[in-house]
């Protein structure tokens, strides 16, 4: 069952894999989701697989502000990360700071903060 507008505690977040799990693989699926249907899914499968998989959300913000957003922390050298797809590093910088774009856009509806 989906979780929609969990309520959300930016406190909570802070041990964000015990608390919100489930809205977090709800954000990530819903973003690669979206991503493979408008680009190439062979960079989408690979940005999704090498990159984001050691990527972070962060939810950045007062404990007491409800404007705060999300961020994703990427690993270092994203680029040098992938393997087994061809692709200029201007194009995958493109395709990626979309996904993380979507990502966080889907932290903000699972936790209803949109």
């Amino acid at each position: 069952m989906a979780h929609t507008n969990t309520e959300f505690d930016p406190e909570a977040f802070e041990d964000k894999y015990a608390n919100y799990f489930p809205e977090l693989q709800q954000a990530y699926k819903n973003a690669f989701n979206r991503m493979n249907d408008q680009y190439d899914s062979e960079l989408v499968h690979a940005i999704d697989q090498q990159v984001l998989n050691e990527s972070e959300p962060f939810y950045v913000g007062d404990e007491d502000d409800a404007d705060g957003e999300f961020r994703i922390e990427l690993p270092e050298n994203p680029y040098d990360r992938l393997t087994g797809v061809v692709v200029d590093r201007d194009r995958f910088e493109e395709v990626l700071e979309i996904h993380i774009g979507e990502i966080e856009t889907e932290l903000e509806r699972v936790f209803g903060l949109a």
